[in-house]
């Protein structure tokens, strides 16, 4: 779910990820790093009660807050040129707990205010620019009806659109939904390039229905690819992530972003050190334990967005608050004229070519043992 109530982002499990985990249980052992896979993704914890000062309920501020055609656009969020994102849902079928829009303010667009988005989207002021629209949330593969009144909407009011991205863990959560009304309405739209963006982060997650489910929709043209945290315990270590690429591979799902778990509240027992990711990353790039074409890219979501990391991408750091100062790519003028909205976070410090850069809240490589003792100081105060 993209927003939590009350402050609150409930434990949500799938009925299909409650079989796995007993599985697993059985199979592996209570104690098994096959089964720490799924509980530390899916079970909240008492750490997401270790809070710190400089944590955040929402991450970065990529939300459009503009009239068009006399009403304010809702659901609509902008970083990039070519790419405008749409959130029609806030369900989902389980909660992951490192979520980026887990605790985000519930905001469900209405049918009116799709089809405003779709008209925004086609706009003369967009159409040069805009031809990949992500559709996120939330799940879309959660309503059948929704997506397809969104397809639709984007037929019918933005045909510069070419390329359609969905966000999605349905074929790992819930993989009896990617049924025959799923596939027709997939069938029907087939005029847009989809890809589907999944989140799978160890490989135990590779369960014959998951796998059957992206089967069929690969089977009519859809394309799969992977982004996914670095997640401590989960897959902080060479042999695991290497096992994850090869599956990917061998399933046709293509490695694209390998992320540093974003700094959210309670999120620190997720959280390693951004350099640690990077010697993983390196690790990866030169081991020759597999094929060069299913390496992913390491990178951060910062205030800014998404930046791909290598050596010199840290300009600077602040050991007494754990800070690094990142370099980006990204232009102050282009954002804000792609979001006329966007307000430059206190994050940012401007290049002399007019780049931005960002301080960014790095993890630490502390064990969650430590970070127990931690929580337990911290109650006893």
């Amino acid at each position: 779910m993209a927003g939590a109530k009350g402050g609150e982002f409930k434990e949500l499990l799938s009925p299909f990820l409650k079989e796995k985990l007993e599985r697993a249980k059985w199979d592996f052992g209570e104690d098994s790093k096959e089964v720490f896979a799924i509980t530390h993704q899916y079970l909240r914890s008492p750490l997401e009660n270790l809070i710190q000062s400089h944590e955040r309920r929402r991450h970065y501020e990529a939300e459009m807050e503009i009239e068009f055609e006399g009403q304010s656009l809702i659901g609509v969020e902008r970083l990039y040129r070519r790419t405008i994102l749409i959130e029609p849902t806030t369900v989902c079928a389980a909660h992951c707990r490192w979520c980026l829009r887990g605790q985000y303010p519930v905001k469900t667009m209405t049918q009116d205010d799709i089809v405003h988005a779709a008209r925004y989207i086609g706009s003369p002021q967009n159409k040069q620019d805009i031809d990949e629209v992500l559709i996120t949330g939330g799940d879309p593969l959660m309503s059948q009806k929704l997506l397809s009144f969104t397809l639709q909407a984007l037929t019918d009011h933005a045909p510069n659109v070419i390329n359609v991205r969905i966000g999605s863990r349905v074929p790992f959560q819930d993989p009896k939904r990617i049924n025959d009304g799923l596939i027709a309405i997939f069938k029907e739209f087939s005029q847009f390039n989809f890809e589907i963006g999944i989140n799978v982060n160890h490989p135990i997650e590779f369960w014959p229905e998951s796998v059957s489910a992206i089967k069929k929709l690969q089977s009519i043209g859809v394309t799969f690819y992977n982004q996914h945290p670095l997640l401590k315990g989960v897959n902080d270590d060479i042999e695991t992530l290497i096992e994850l690429y090869s599956l990917l591979r061998k399933h046709r799902i293509e490695a694209h972003y390998f992320f540093h778990a974003i700094p959210m509240r309670g999120m620190q027992h997720h959280r390693t050190s951004l350099r640690k990711g990077l010697a993983l990353a390196n690790q990866l790039s030169s081991c020759g334990q597999f094929s060069g074409r299913a390496k992913p890219r390491y990178a951060v979501l910062s205030d800014i967005g998404k930046i791909v990391i290598y050596q010199d991408t840290i300009v600077d750091e602040h050991t007494e608050d754990n800070k690094l100062l990142l370099r980006s790519g990204f232009k102050l003028e282009d954002r804000q004229r792609w979001n006329p909205s966007w307000q430059k976070p206190d994050s940012v410090v401007l290049a002399n070519d007019g780049t931005m850069m960002t301080w960014y809240q790095d993890g630490t490589d502390k064990t969650l043992t430590e970070l127990s003792i931690e929580l337990a100081q911290n109650i006893n105060l």
